[in-house]
């Protein structure tokens, strides 16, 4: 017999307005402690300096979280010019400091490098894998590893400001880009170095921004609730979007009752659609359009499940 779970059987993603100075982790383990969730996975970690949007997967969500991780994202940055840092942001150490004799237009020529698609080599100071450990980890012992440039998109970036040493911008990039290493690439595209010391996630994918909470909203409606001898679920638990939001970039194939009963046991089933073969798409059931999973149309054009919910973990 397995162990059982500790824990609740909650299911959902919640929008975390992550704090500054905590790894992703960390904040993590504090969301999935004040929920009292069994299972919690979040969906592409933020430096501990970097705030904002951090989606957390609860329970049968995380089954789903990859598709975040591929999703795009919006960043605030300001970057502070003629420093650089063995990190590219403020918690390394400067490893230069020159002058910043630039102009306006020479930033903006810059700037517009960036933009659209381009190769982009990681920082030694992410927490991509190398021989199973983050590049991090050999960062912080001296050791420098090769990596491959990876293509990426800049979608927009806007700039916002720049006064004295400070460049404010906005950027909405695809999935893998890394905003430090876009300030100190550009930083020495114009010469004077650069470094990250302020970072802000405000979007993943089109989840709304309105909806971020924070630990200390979490932890005031815990208390509240202990207040009220209530479960604290019934202040916490609406603060959930259904997990099938990960997914809603998906078309859409509903399945009746007794033809979506095979596709829960994991038999590819057929259903009417002008897909192509290959596609992914998201599962529902029934006269309530229940969420059942995620499925690809194979090459007979049959709907053939690949991450199905768990409904005994629902129930």
């Amino acid at each position: 017999m397995g162990r059982r779970r500790r824990g609740r059987a909650i299911h959902g993603v919640l929008l975390l307005d992550k704090p500054q100075d905590i790894s992703s982790n960390d904040a993590l383990q504090k969301v999935r402690r004040i929920f009292n969730a069994s299972k919690a996975g979040h969906t592409g970690a933020l430096d501990p300096l970097a705030t904002g949007m951090l989606p957390i997967c609860l329970g049968e969500a995380t089954k789903f979280s990859q598709f975040l991780l591929d999703s795009d994202k919006r960043y605030r940055v300001v970057a502070r010019l003629g420093q650089r840092t063995d990190t590219s942001d403020s918690h390394g150490t400067i490893i230069s400091e020159r002058a910043v004799q630039i102009t306006q237009s020479q930033l903006d020529a810059a700037l517009d490098t960036f933009r659209g698609d381009t190769m982009q080599i990681p920082s030694m100071y992410s927490a991509l894998k190398y021989q199973g450990k983050p590049l991090y980890e050999y960062a912080r012992q001296g050791i420098e590893v090769d990596r491959e440039a990876r293509p990426i998109t800049v979608y927009e970036l806007q700039f916002i400001r720049w006064e004295e040493n400070e460049l404010e911008l906005e950027i909405h990039c695809s999935k893998g880009t890394y905003i430090r290493t876009i300030t100190d690439d550009l930083g020495e595209l114009l010469g004077c170095g650069a470094h990250v010391i302020y970072l802000r996630r405000l979007q993943v994918a089109n989840y709304p921004n309105q909806r971020m909470v924070t630990l200390e909203q979490l932890y005031e409606l815990k208390q509240q609730a202990e207040d009220q001898e209530i479960e604290a679920g019934k202040l916490l638990d609406p603060l959930l979007l259904p997990m099938d939001t990960t997914v809603v970039h998906f078309p859409v194939i509903h399945l009746a009752s007794v033809v979506a009963s095979y596709f829960k046991q994991g038999q590819p089933v057929r259903s009417k659609h002008n897909l192509a073969s290959g596609e992914w798409v998201r599962i529902t059931e029934g006269d309530e359009n229940k969420f059942i999973g995620i499925a690809v149309i194979d090459d007979d054009g049959l709907v053939a499940p690949r991450r199905l919910v768990v409904e005994a973990e629902i129930e």
